[in-house]
């Protein structure tokens, strides 16, 4: 066990008479008390994104009275994120996702503020955004943006709650290189390396049970809570792991890695993630159609195999008529290489584009030159070409 950390917010000088009575269940929990509400009225904490994760944290850190919260996030909000980021509503469809959460907050708790950080984080501006607040929570959906996150908490000395969901799977831990009694580690600890481009699907690839955004959400904030003001033992050092298909929580050990080089600065991040690997980017670098361009073969009548690499519960919800569904990994490993046609162009499509582009690359090294992909995928036939269409 990690033990207790001491608090990491001193106490605001006091509670207006409305704060008493707002957070008076607070107040009666002798481990909280005066002195733990008034160390979260002068907290700074800072959520990265407004969606699956930063839904249920943001609402309930402006529950709990975070004196002081901020959002970053660039996203606008889509009919495709209602089902999980329970901070957005049907009528805050198109507005960018920071200024919705902002609203949804004010109408929580309208005794806080809020920062808002409408910009995507990037190595030029994460020191500047962070430097602020005391502590962040990291509820991001990509590799790149974790260690960003990451690195630049370290650089900067500050802790950060991390968590991340998958299907029916979420990951919960806190994170502090600084920490005290020799007790710190970072996310690199735990995975040294992100994992080769294309091996973990997203969010938008694989899915997630909407629900599991609140389980893991409410875990993420419960350790902030905890670190402000030093109560109960936080998960530094402890991996949470949890199945909601088991209902089961069960916790790993972290350990320092002692091959963990320092972190000296910030790196480009999408290079060193492979978000797609350089295989596929050399494939579809000239071999890359638009939706319009398939419309136009299909208009002129070209002979062509038009293959779907997506997944079958995918290709259930949406596809193009006419094309084929052989998936991505089959391609891949080859099993289904003899069955594909040599007398005709093959185009490939998948999503959005990057799937393809991994099995593009695995066509043109066995020999089918001539095959291409539609660079946006299905969302951007349903986009550009066939509009009644549904996207997910």
């Amino acid at each position: 066990m990690s033990g207790s950390l001491p608090p990491l917010v001193e106490p605001a000088t006091e509670l207006t008479r409305d704060e008493v009575a707002r957070y008076s269940r607070h107040l009666i929990i002798p481990d909280v008390g005066v002195a733990g509400q008034k160390r979260l009225k002068n907290a700074k904490v800072l959520v990265v994104g407004a969606g699956g994760l930063g839904s249920p944290a943001l609402l309930y850190l402006a529950a709990a009275g975070v004196g002081t919260l901020g959002v970053i996030d660039f996203d606008i909000v889509d009919e495709s994120n209602l089902q999980r980021q329970v901070i957005h509503g049907q009528s805050d469809i198109g507005k960018p996702k920071a200024i919705s959460a902002k609203e949804s907050v004010a109408e929580i708790n309208p005794l806080i503020t809020v920062n808002v950080h409408q910009e995507q984080l990037t190595t030029d501006n994460a020191l500047d955004v962070f430097a602020p607040y005391d502590l962040i929570l990291d509820g991001t959906d990509n590799f790149a943006t974790r260690y960003l996150v990451n690195d630049a908490a370290v650089l900067l000395g500050k802790p950060y709650v991390w968590g991340s969901i998958f299907r029916f799977e979420g990951q919960v831990s806190v994170f502090w290189e600084d920490a005290p009694n020799g007790q710190g580690l970072n996310y690199r600890d735990l995975y040294p390396e992100p994992p080769p481009a294309g091996m973990v699907p997203s969010c938008a690839e694989g899915g997630v049970l909407g629900i599991l955004c609140a389980s893991i959400g409410s875990v993420m904030v419960t350790e902030a809570i905890k670190l402000i003001t030093g109560i109960g033992e936080p998960l530094l050092g402890r991996l949470m792991v949890y199945d909601a298909l088991e209902m089961s929580y069960r916790t790993i050990k972290i350990r320092k890695d002692p091959e963990t080089k320092p972190i000296e600065g910030l790196i480009d991040y999408e290079a060193f993630c492979g978000v797609v690997s350089d295989d596929a980017q050399a494939a579809a670098a000239g071999s890359t159609i638009t939706p319009r361009e398939l419309k136009a073969k299909f208009d002129r009548g070209d002979t062509f195999a038009l293959i779907d690499v997506r997944e079958p519960h995918e290709y259930e919800i949406v596809r193009i008529e006419g094309s084929v569904l052989v998936p991505k990994d089959q391609i891949i490993s080859g099993e289904a290489l003899a069955g594909l046609p040599h007398d005709r162009q093959i185009v490939l499509h998948c999503k959005s584009g990057a799937r393809s582009a991994e099995a593009l690359a695995a066509l043109h090294r066995a020999g089918f030159k001539d095959a291409v992909h539609v660079g946006s995928g299905v969302l951007g036939w349903a986009r550009d070409v066939d509009t009644s269409l549904p996207t997910y």
